[in-house]
């Protein structure tokens, strides 16, 4: 019987800074903030943290735009004592916590520190479509001719054609946005807490066909940390364990490509979410709350699918409403309001509220049912990860 490595690891830690839309701080500092929170939370000591990962590799020195903490920096200024570290890749942003399980089974740590630090507020132009002598490469060569550099467009290919096949309504994928305020309203840290109707969502500013404005994530300043322990040691630790139960990261199609496989409108989504369920013997009928990665509503809809909650072209008809997938609903999703409301957090806000939910520490939000399972998953396009948590015992 195979034994897979992420069984042997849990989560023992978890921080999160403040969540800017008007920066007050530099968002290293926010960074440096709350990956004190996860060692703190976790009741360990810097001392005790050897190892560390965060997503995307991001070089000394920097302290703003999309990635606003690197190991150098965060390791110098906390005092760590490092065996191992890595600028993860390839599985998006639960790439760290992939790197972590790996490092821990290879016995090169034990308490490995996670992060992923965002500054867009602070620096908002990271990508361009033209001068200042930036060339593009790989598949940007292919967009920016078309004045196509941003994910709004190429997802937003994927989100028409998927829609007009199987029949899928704006009113449909509204009930993603919906429901997601209203769930912010109960965040204190989200940005935006107003509720709305779908009035509101059917007539807001159009940006790209099917996207509104209240189908796009919005750019925030702030920082996740989260610890990754062997689970032995977890057990000794402050904080009940939740273990890693599985994880996947797949790109079986076209890998680097947004719009070239030949079975689009899937993404690496769909071989993530296949990968992840061959490793466990839990299905969807376990899963209590599911986190799921809403760069834009939309890839709500895909995810869904992916992952088996309905088959192929029913996802709108699943959201249809919001009431299931509402906080007192089957599948109650994104319960902190989701980077459409509370802000683009980039993935990790996802499994920071997912443990908050399990240890029962989301305040309002906090769903009345019993936990043992939960679901985050993210990532679009290329790139994508998927990660089951589970109560120890």
């Amino acid at each position: 019987m195979i034994h897979y490595a992420e069984k042997n690891t849990a989560i023992s830690g978890i921080g999160q800074s403040q969540i800017e839309r008007k920066p007050t701080m530099l968002p290293f500092e926010l960074a440096v903030r709350a990956c004190e929170q996860a060692i703190a939370d976790a009741g360990l000591r810097p001392e005790d943290i050897d190892g560390a990962a965060c997503w995307p590799p991001v070089p000394a020195g920097a302290v703003t735009g999309i990635g606003a903490a690197g190991i150098a920096d965060i390791s110098n200024s906390l005092n760590l004592k490092l065996n191992w570290w890595s600028g993860a890749d390839s599985a998006a942003q639960l790439s760290p916590i992939m790197e972590a399980v790996a490092a821990i089974a290879a016995g090169y740590a034990t308490h490995v520190l996670c992060w992923r630090a965002l500054g867009e507020r602070s620096a908002p132009s990271y990508t361009t479509s033209g001068g200042g002598g930036w060339v593009p490469t790989g598949g940007m060569e292919w967009m920016v001719p078309y004045q196509a550099p941003s994910a709004s467009i190429w997802i937003a290919c994927h989100a028409s054609t998927h829609m007009t096949r199987y029949g899928i309504t704006r009113e449909q994928l509204g009930a993603i946005a919906i429901n997601q305020r209203r769930n912010a309203g109960l965040n204190p840290k989200a940005i935006y807490r107003d509720p709305i109707t779908m009035d509101d969502y059917l007539t807001a500013r159009m940006v790209t066909t099917p996207f509104s404005l209240l189908d796009c994530d919005v750019p925030c300043n702030g920082t996740t940390a989260v610890i990754v322990s062997r689970l032995d040691a977890a057990r000794d630790l402050r904080n009940p364990p939740i273990v890693l139960e599985a994880m996947g990261a797949r790109s079986h199609n076209k890998m680097g490509s947004w719009l070239g496989r030949t079975d689009y409108p899937h993404q690496a989504m769909h071989d993530a979410a296949a990968a992840m369920w061959t490793r466990t013997d839990l299905t969807t009928k376990h899963v209590d709350s599911a986190h799921i990665y809403d760069g834009f509503s939309w890839l709500v809809l895909s995810w869904l699918e992916a992952l088996g909650f309905c088959a192929e072209g029913e996802s709108g008809a699943f959201v249809e409403g919001g009431s299931r997938i509402a906080l007192e609903g089957e599948l109650p999703m994104n319960t902190n309001g989701g980077q459409l409301s509370e802000g683009r957090m980039h993935g990790l806000g996802h499994l920071y509220e997912a443990m908050l939910q399990l240890r029962g520490l989301a305040g309002e939000r906090q769903l009345k049912k019993e936990l043992n399972v939960s679901l985050v998953a993210n990532g679009g396009g290329d790139v994508a990860g998927a990660l089951l948590l589970r109560r120890d015992g």
